[in-house]
């Protein structure tokens, strides 16, 4: 009898994690990680988000076992054929080519480049930024002059000269896309680190002997983090426009890669007659851009405190 009145009162999980005293900090991090997880999922667009990109990155990684056809096969004898005709889930292409397996393969490639860029751009424009706030004087100068410079022009149109300076391919855009996305980072790094660098606990951080360099990587850059990982998911939507831009045109991944942008460049001669090779690319682009959008939204009301004290 007293073992199962033990049993019954020993706190489970999720009691552990909603504690509101927490024994150490580990618990207290994974607490307020737990608390944030429940925040996120209770908004049900941004629950809609994250169940959308998990199917679609299920389905890129996946892609060998779900496909039906070779995404690089040619059958000019089957081309343009229309949605469900003998076995195409979404019809072939102009050359004869299984759409449904060619977008399964590109959702890899665009998957790719988003978490190249995001992690390039970000990292690039928090060093940047934090170094301009911190230091100040002609550093934060001649550092934000350069970020105005890249902010005066369109992303695209500076990725466009990036990429045509550097050469076409999946490498190239993704730094092509990096280097005009960083500005705004640099901007929000600069502004927390601002507000923080004359705080109380850098003041004493400081006069414990710590240089620039810790201070900036240690106490600078985690508070600055989810600032930018707000900025991140909603431009998540953005770095896949442009990169399915300079598969339009051409500069990015390369034929055959069923990249989308391509695909729908190819399908663009075709839009009146054969609506679905250029439209289902277009609905799977839209489509992860909406769910980044979904999900950027729900970790803004997480991580950011002005949202949060609403």
């Amino acid at each position: 009898m007293t073992s199962n009145s033990n049993t019954s009162t020993k706190p489970g999980l999720k009691a552990w994690l909603l504690s509101d005293t927490p024994q150490s900090r580990g618990q207290a991090r994974a607490a307020a990680w737990y608390q944030g997880w429940l925040k996120l999922t209770s908004n049900k667009l941004t629950s809609l988000g994250l169940i959308v990109l998990t199917l679609l990155v299920l389905a890129a990684l996946f892609a060998p076992m779900l496909a039906t056809d070779n995404p690089f096969a040619q059958d000019l004898g089957a081309r343009l054929q229309p949605p469900g005709w003998e076995g195409h889930i979404f019809g072939t292409d102009s050359l004869g080519r299984d759409i449904y397996s060619r977008l399964l393969y590109g959702a890899r490639i665009s998957i790719y480049i988003v978490l190249l860029v995001a992690l390039v751009a970000p990292l690039l424009g928090l060093i940047i930024g934090t170094t301009a706030g911190y230091f100040g004087g002609w550093v934060d100068t001649v550092l934000m002059r350069v970020t105005d410079i890249f902010l005066a022009f369109p992303r695209l149109i500076l990725a466009l000269a990036f990429v045509a300076a550097l050469g076409a391919g999946i490498e190239n855009a993704v730094l092509a896309i990096s280097l005009t996305a960083w500005p705004p980072y640099a901007r929000i790094a600069r502004a927390e680190t601002l507000t923080i660098r004359n705080s109380d606990f850098i003041h004493a951080i400081r006069l414990q002997g710590a240089g620039p360099l810790r201070i900036i990587t240690k106490h600078i850059w985690p508070l600055c983090i989810s600032s930018l990982v707000i900025r991140v998911t909603l431009d998540m939507a953005g770095i896949i426009l442009t990169a399915a831009g300079l598969g339009f045109l051409g500069l990015g991944a390369q034929p055959p890669s069923p990249e989308w942008g391509a695909m729908i460049s190819e399908g663009r001669k075709y839009i009146l007659d054969y609506w679905w090779v250029a439209t289902i690319p277009g609905l799977a682009i839209f489509a992860i851009s909406l769910a980044f959008n979904l999900i950027g939204d729900g970790l803004r009301d997480v991580l950011d405190p002005k949202e949060a004290g609403k």
